[in-house]
């Protein structure tokens, strides 16, 4: 599932999500959201959102049934 769309999105949930200093390699970082950081419903780039280590990116992909 992609992170364009804010709804799918909830504290709680791992996601994958692109640091800023990563957005040209496209190298993703894993962890779970702690806050929802972008207030529109859908943002082209992927939600922005703050992970419990506090770092921040825009949301590539939720992680569905990782064990």
């Amino acid at each position: 599932m992609d992170g364009t769309n804010r709804n799918n999105i909830k504290p709680g949930i791992e996601v994958a999500i692109v640091l800023k200093e990563d957005q040209r390699t496209g190298r993703l970082t894993y962890g779970v959201v702690q806050n929802i950081l972008t207030s529109s419903l859908f943002h082209s780039h992927g939600i922005k959102v703050r992970l419990t280590n506090g770092k921040i990116g825009r949301v590539k992909e939720i992680v569905i049934g990782k064990e």
